[in-house]
C-alpha cells in the first residue's frame, strides 16, 4: 500500500485527537502552535494510518505519540522516523529524545540510531515537563537519545 508522509497543519487537529484518543494516548499540548511538529502517515484516499509527534524544548525534541494503525509495515515506522529526524535537523535541534516502557521497542530504536541514557541524563528542562514527570513514576521506563 502506497502511503504519504507529511507535517500536519491546523486543519488536521480533530482528526489528530481522535487519532490519538482511540490508542489510549493524550492530547494535551497538541495546539494550533505545536501541531507542526506532527508527522502524518497517509494512504492514498487521505486516511490517517499513523502518527509521530515532537515536543520541543529549546533545542531539544522529545518525540511522543507514536500511533500506527494495524497492518502498518515496519518500513513505515523507519521513513517516519526518518521524517521526524530530518523535521528536527531542519529546526536546528541537538538531539531527540524519547521514553518507553516497551522492551519489546528497544531493537527498532537500537536500529534507529537511539542510544539508552539515564534518568538523569535528561535535558534540564524536561523535568518540568508533565509527560516526564508521568514517566519517571513508571518503574520500567526506558529514555533514549538520538544525536543529530
Amino acid at each position: 500500500m502506497q502511503v504519504l508522509i507529511r507535517k500536519a497543519n491546523k486543519e488536521d487537529l480533530p482528526c489528530l485527537r481522535e487519532f490519538l484518543a482511540r490508542a489510549n494516548l493524550g492530547t494535551d499540548g497538541l495546539t494550533d502552535e505545536t501541531v507542526g511538529y506532527f508527522l502524518l502517515l497517509e494512504d492514498v484516499d487521505g486516511s490517517l494510518k499513523g502518527t509521530l509527534g515532537m515536543e520541543v524544548i529549546e533545542d531539544f525534541g522529545l518525540l511522543r505519540s507514536l500511533v500506527v494503525s494495524p497492518g502498518q509495515a515496519e518500513k513505515e515506522i523507519f521513513v517516519l522516523f526518518d521524517y521526524m529526524v530530518q523535521l528536527a535537523n531542519e529546526r536546528g535541534m541537538k538531539s531527540i529524545y524519547l521514553a518507553t516502557n516497551k522492551r519489546a521497542a528497544l531493537t527498532l530504536f537500537d536500529l534507529l540510531g537511539f542510544q539508552r541514557i539515564g534518568r538523569g541524563d535528561l535535558p534540564s528542562p524536561f523535568y518540568h515537563l508533565e509527560h516526564i514527570r508521568h514517566v519517571l513514576n513508571v518503574d520500567n521506563s526506558l529514555f533514549l537519545k538520538l544525536s543529530i
